[in-house]
This record gives C-alpha cells, sequence and structure tokens, in this order.
C-alpha cells in the first residue's frame, strides 16, 4: 500500500508538475502567439499603409496621363477641325470660283445666242418684207392682167352692142 500511496502521490505530484509545465508551455506559446501576432498585425499594417501610398501615387499618375493625353487629343482635334474648316473654305471658294465662271460662260453664250436670234429674226422678217413685195407686185400684176381682160371684154361687149344697135336701126 504504500508504494502505491507513493506511486499515486508521485503520480500526482508528476501530474501537476506536468500540468504546471503544460501552463507555462501554453502561457509561454500564447505570449509568443500575441506577439507574433502583434508583429504581424504591425507589418500588415505597415504593408497596407504602403499599398494604398503605391494605389494612390500610381493614381494620380494615371490622372496625369489621362489629362495630359486628354489635352493633346483635344489639340489634335482641334487642330483636326481647323484644318478641315480651311479646306471647307478652299474649296468653298474655288467652286464659286468656278460657279461664277460658268455663270459668266452662260451668260456670254446667251448673250451670244440673243444675238445670234436676233439677227436670225431680223433676216427672218426682211426675207417675210421681200417675199411680202414679191406677193404684192404678183398680185398687182395678176389684177393689172384682170382689168386688161375685163377691159378687152367690155370693149368686146361695148362693140357688140354698138353692132346691135346699128343693125337695129
Amino acid at each position: 500500500r504504500i508504494v502505491e500511496e507513493r506511486f499515486a502521490r508521485r503520480v500526482t505530484e508528476e501530474g501537476a508538475r506536468l500540468e504546471r509545465q503544460i501552463r507555462e508551455v501554453a502561457s509561454k506559446l500564447e505570449h509568443q502567439i500575441q506577439e507574433v501576432e502583434s508583429k504581424l498585425e504591425h507589418q500588415i499594417r505597415e504593408v497596407e499603409s504602403k499599398l494604398e501610398r503605391q494605389i494612390q501615387e500610381v493614381e494620380s499618375k494615371l490622372e496625369r496621363q489621362i489629362q495630359e493625353v486628354e489635352s493633346k487629343l483635344e489639340r489634335q482635334i482641334q487642330e483636326v477641325e481647323s484644318k478641315l474648316e480651311r479646306q471647307i473654305q478652299e474649296v468653298e471658294s474655288k467652286l464659286e470660283r468656278q460657279i461664277q465662271e460658268v455663270e459668266s460662260k452662260l451668260e456670254r453664250q446667251i448673250a451670244a445666242l440673243d444675238k445670234r436670234l436676233t439677227e436670225e429674226v431680223a433676216k427672218l422678217e426682211t426675207r417675210l418684207a421681200e417675199v411680202e413685195m414679191r406677193l404684192r407686185v404678183q398680185i398687182s400684176q395678176g389684177h393689172t392682167r384682170l382689168i386688161r381682160w375685163m377691159f378687152v371684154f367690155w370693149a368686146g361687149q361695148i362693140g357688140v352692142i354698138v353692132a346691135l344697135f346699128a343693125l337695129l336701126r
């Protein structure tokens, strides 16, 4: 029994000692875990802060680049727009000159046609006057011949009437 009691006491003492050691080790491990956790949280905050700064730097850099590209593109658009406006004005003035040239050419052609038409109408009027004069001459010659024949007919009638009177008397 004594041995059993000693053994039980020894087991209890060893159990108590092991529990103390476990508590000490657990306490040390908890302390180490807290230190590591604290270190890692600090590192995370540092990395997070560093990454936020980098993000802000990259964001501001990209915003500057965007503004530069935007202003460059706006300048290019303005240059192209002014170039196209100049080209449009040049084409417009060229077309206006061509229209004026064509207009003046057509006016000259119309004036020439008008002159020619006037000349042709004058020629036709002259020819009509000539034809009218010939017709008048022919009509008057026809009248003259008709009057001559009528005179011959009347003279013949008068001769017959005088001869009849002479016979009847």
